[in-house]
C-alpha cells in the first residue's frame, strides 16, 4: 500500500544523521507537502522509495529530507529488511537543487551541500541494505546517492549519463564526496571519473563502479525489489549492523568529520 511520507512520520525516531533545520538559508521548502516529492509503499520486508519532483529529482532541502524520513523509518521498524530508492522515469537525481546552488548565498548553498552528504552518509550507513533503481540520469550527487547504496541497478536502454561532473561544472568535490568516490569507484576509473568529470551511460558505468548491473527499463522496479527481498531475507539483521560499523566505520567517520566542518565554517 502507497503512502506519503511528511516531516518526521509519527512513530518512529529520527537517525542521529537525519538533518532537521540547517543553520542558514531559507529553509522553508523543507516543510512543504513531500508528497510532491516522493511517496513510499511496502512489499512485504522491502520498503520503496519513489523519488518524483515532476523535473529533474534535484536534491533540494525538502527531497534530502524526505529521504532522510523514509530511510529512518525503514531503521526504526524491524519488518523492514531492506530499502529501494526508485527515481522518476529518465532520471534518477540530477544533483542538487540549482537554486540555492547558483543563489547568492554562500551559507545555503554549504548548508545543502552538507545535508547531501549526510543523505549519502546514511544511506551507506544504514542498518537495513539499500538498493538504488537508477531510472536515468544520476549527475553529482545523484551518483553519490548510488556510490552510497549497497546495490546499483540501472536502465540498460535509456540514454542516461552518469557520473561526478562537479569539475566540468567549476566545481571541487567535497571532501566527503572524495572519501566515498575513494571507496566505491572502481581504481582503473578514479582518475578519470573524478579528475576528469567523466559522464558514461549505464553499461560503462558498471566498470567505472556506480552500478551493479543494468536491465530493461521495463523491468528495473521488479529487479530491484526482488534484489533487495532477497537481501531482507537472506541477511541477519544483527549481523549486517555489525559488519556496517566494522566494514564501513571508518569511512562513516571520516566523513562524519568532514560535514562537520563544513557545517563549522558557516556558523
Amino acid at each position: 500500500m502507497s503512502r506519503t511520507v511528511s516531516g518526521n512520520p509519527e512513530g518512529f525516531k529520527l537517525s542521529p544523521h537525519c538533518p532537521k533545520v540547517s543553520p542558514g538559508g531559507d529553509r522553508s521548502a523543507s516543510v512543504r507537502d513531500m508528497s510532491e516529492l516522493l511517496t513510499t509503499e511496502r512489499h512485504d520486508q522491502v520498503m520503496v522509495v519513489h523519488l518524483d519532483d515532476g523535473k529533474a529529482n534535484a536534491l533540494s532541502f525538502a527531497m534530502i529530507g524526505g529521504i532522510m524520513a523514509a530511510l529512518a523509518e525503514a531503521e526504526n521498524d524491524d519488518e523492514i529488511g531492506a530499502v529501494v530508492l526508485h527515481g522518476r522515469e529518465g532520471k534518477f537525481s540530477a544533483g542538487f537543487d540549482l537554486s540555492v546552488m547558483m543563489a547568492d548565498n554562500l551559507s545555503a548553498t554549504i548548508n545543502l551541500v552538507a545535508d547531501g552528504g549526510e543523505l549519502v552518509r546514511t544511506i551507506y550507513g544504514c542498518s537495513v541494505p539499500v538498493v538504488a533503481a537508477c531510472t536515468g540520469h544520476a549527475l553529482a550527487a545523484g551518483a553519490l546517492i548510488l556510490l552510497g547504496s549497497d546495490v546499483r541497478i540501472g536502465a540498460a536502454d535509456v540514454p542516461a549519463k552518469i557520473g561526478l561532473n562537479e569539475v566540468a561544472i567549476k566545481m571541487v568535490l567535497p571532501d566527503w564526496a572524495l572519501t566515498i568516490a575513494h571507496v566505491r569507484l572502481s581504481n582503473r576509473h578514479k582518475q578519470r571519473a573524478i579528475m576528469n568529470a567523466r559522464v558514461t551511460g549505464p553499461a560503462d558505468a558498471v566498470d567505472v563502479g556506480f552500478l551493479d548491473e543494468v536491465v530493461p527499463a521495463g523491468e528495473l522496479l521488479d529487479r530491484a525489489i526482488t534484489a533487495a527481498a532477497h537481501l531482507a531475507s537472506t541477511l541477519d539483521p544483527r549481523a549486517y549492523r555489525g559488519s556496517v560499523q566494522a566494514f564501513r566505520g571508518e569511512t562513516l567517520t571520516t566523513m562524519d568529520a568532514h560535514i562537520a566542518t563544513a557545517r563549522a565554517s558557516v556558523r
